[in-house]
């Protein structure tokens, strides 16, 4: 499936972020340019270990997880020369990532401004820290100071009262990742409004408006009731139960959505008479007496293995799992049969979730070696191997 056949992506982004976000284009069918510093590029490249490969072609497997689908050119845009070969691709593409400070492209021309002047059908994607205007825009943003400002770490993370209980980040760059699919979903949308317009358009995405944005309920939860919500470690803030539980051999997963489920739980628990306890007869009810329901199930859960629970969970269905490693993430039957871990020329990366009209939208090629298409890209720009040579000796592209 490769619905955006025919859209050219440039991408000057590198780390997180932007990345995704081209990387998820790219598994659309777009066809992108990563534009990497000669002799270095993005600096994922070095975020190891672990590695994936030997020697002076290793790589980290950071900068394989977001890098899928890209050619890689080497251009020193530092340069004027090498400014001017980025410009003409511009001039060329559909859609520019950048994930710089705010106005440090200018210099190069390669901002919205310079770009769009030459090119008004081009859409211009910028993510930043924290926006292109405000009195933090010229800060530097990073996920994890992010996830700290943008309320993520104060919901995460055991209670005070218990050990341990600290504010905690999440286990992956949740701002970043975030940021990459909004900032994907706005190009997009550029994209089908210049079809009607003709014109492209300037996108502005910044990590600290996206962390509060995702944080949906919790956010909502705050500003309805003027009180910051609590951490709560693995439990919900308007649902019970709906956490881990110990079954006598190791943890689950029981989510309890609805009343209805409520009732079913109580009967596999051996205690049909649950529902009609006024301190468990509602979601409500069962949120107001959370400690004393907690404790009832628990006990009862913790008489069983977990095999035995989780078979009988799901005949009632009632929504339950267990808590798996991530390599039993990756091994588990429905991840092989969704073929959500895969293989292009070696390199092992995990599949897109993508799916349309019953078949995966994914790229095909691998992660690209730092440079590996630079003389393919300059060549469709109509530049000579002559002067390919030329430019390779002058450090303007590698």
């Amino acid at each position: 499936m490769s619905p955006l056949k025919g859209i050219k992506v440039l991408d000057l982004s590198r780390v997180l972020a932007g990345p995704w976000c081209t990387q998820l284009l790219a598994d659309l069918g777009a066809e992108v340019t990563k534009i990497e510093r000669p002799g270095a590029g993005d600096d994922t490249r070095h975020w190891g270990p672990p590695w994936f490969g030997e020697g002076t072609s290793r790589v980290a497997a950071y900068f394989l997880s977001c890098n899928r689908g890209k050619k890689s050119a080497a251009i020193d845009f530092a340069q004027p020369e090498g400014a001017a070969l980025v410009r003409k691709l511009a001039e060329e593409a559909d859609v520019v990532v950048e994930n710089f400070k705010v106005g440090g492209l200018r210099k190069f021309g390669l901002d919205a401004a310079s770009l769009r002047a030459a090119n008004s059908r081009l859409v211009y994607a910028s993510i930043t820290g924290f926006g292109q205007n405000g009195p933090y825009a010229d800060r530097a943003g990073y996920d994890f100071i992010i996830q700290g400002m943008g309320g993520m770490m104060s919901v995460t993370g055991l209670p005070d009262s218990e050990p341990g209980g600290a504010p905690m980040r999440a286990g992956v760059a949740i701002a970043d990742l975030f940021t990459g699919m909004y900032t994907c979903t706005a190009i997009l949308a550029a994209l089908y409004g210049r079809e009607k317009t003709g014109e492209g358009a300037t996108i502005d995405m910044a990590l600290f408006d996206t962390q509060i944005a995702v944080m949906a309920n919790q956010a909502s939860n705050a500003l309805v009731s003027g009180k910051d919500p609590p951490r709560q470690g693995n439990t919900h803030p308007n649902i019970v139960p709906y956490q881990p539980f110990d079954a006598a051999d190791q943890p689950i997963i029981i989510a309890v959505g609805n009343d209805r489920q409520f009732a079913r739980l109580a009967e596999i628990c051996g205690h049909p008479e649950w529902p009609a306890d006024e301190r468990f007869a509602s979601n409500a009810a069962r949120v107001a007496h959370r400690e004393e329901m907690v404790r009832l199930v628990s006990e009862i859960i913790a008489t069983r293995p977990a095999a035995e629970w989780l078979e009988q969970l799901e005949t009632a269905g009632i929504p339950a799992g267990p808590i798996n490693t991530l390599t039993q993430a990756l091994s588990d039957v429905q991840a092989q049969h969704r073929q959500m871990v895969r293989s292009i020329a070696g390199v092992p990366i995990v599949g897109s979730p993508v799916r349309m009209n019953g078949k995966r939208a994914d790229s095909e090629l691998p992660p690209p070696a730092l440079g590996e298409h630079t003389a393919e890209v300059l060549a469709a720009l109509g530049v000579a191997s002559e002067e390919v040579e030329r430019l390779k000796a002058a450090k303007v592209v590698g």
